[in-house]
């Protein structure tokens, strides 16, 4: 049950060339830094990522993609990121963009084991009919593009079929956990870490404060232990180690 293992390089060395992520974070809160550094130094490559955001440039998955270990990226947002945008225009990545919702949606419904839902998000664009480009030529020209998916009526409104996702892993940040792998997130820092959590096969949470068995209250347990299957405890130093994407002061 004491699911804690002694280091992030420790957490993630399994982690195999062409294996699929799901990462929690939205911009930079809630990112799993020290999971994505230690991921880094183990090397491995051909990565499919599955996140709202691909990071930033130097920061978060910006590490991995900057150093071309990301071949495919399914998310909702992928702004700020100039090396990501050169990859992506370039034809050396393949971007699946979907809508936030039904991102959030398709993560949950893998974890919860159902295979696909219908959504009215995207229909009547290129997300329902198809066309989305996925992967461009080096001459600019779209080499790969999303496909039509089924659509629905029902009581008179339109939906749209999303697949689920399921990942071979799945690195999160929780603001607590303890040895069983039961998860709380704090504020902002929750955004798609459960859903990631859920997704993946092997769930590899990263923890600004362990605790022991029994501290957390059950009904303040966001994600429950079934879906965690390795817990790495942050220093005091990584825990207090946050970026800030947009640093606003006054005069």
């Amino acid at each position: 049950m004491d699911k804690v293992v002694r280091s992030a390089e420790e957490a993630v060395a399994d982690v195999a060339d062409g294996s699929s992520l799901a990462v929690g974070g939205f911009g930079l809160s809630g990112v799993p830094d020290v999971l994505i550094e230690a991921l880094f130094r183990q090397g491995a490559r051909r990565l499919s990522v599955v996140s709202n955001n691909c990071g930033v440039d130097g920061g978060g998955l910006g590490i991995l993609l900057a150093a071309r270990r990301i071949v495919r990226v399914t998310g909702s947002y992928v702004g700020r990121n100039e090396e990501f945008a050169r990859q992506y225009l370039s034809g050396e990545l393949e971007l699946e963009l979907t809508p936030q919702g039904s991102l959030a949606e398709r993560l949950r419904a893998g974890g919860a084991g159902i295979p696909a839902f219908f959504t009215p998000a995207g229909v009547g664009t290129l997300v329902a009919d198809g066309g989305l480009p996925w992967r461009y030529a080096a001459d600019g020209s779209v080499a790969v593009a999303s496909p039509a998916k089924e659509v629905r009526a029902y009581d008179g409104r339109e939906y749209v079929l999303e697949r689920a996702i399921t990942t071979d892993f799945a690195l999160v940040r929780a603001a607590r956990g303890d040895r069983h792998g039961n998860l709380v997130f704090g504020k902002a820092g929750r955004n798609f870490n459960p859903l990631a959590a859920m997704a993946g096969r092997i769930t590899v949470a990263e923890v600004e404060q362990l605790v022991e068995p029994g501290e957390i209250d059950p009904d303040q347990v966001h994600v429950p232990g079934v879906f965690v299957q390795r817990v790495v405890a942050l220093t005091p130093a990584q825990a207090a180690d946050k970026r800030v994407e947009r640093r606003t002061v006054s005069a």
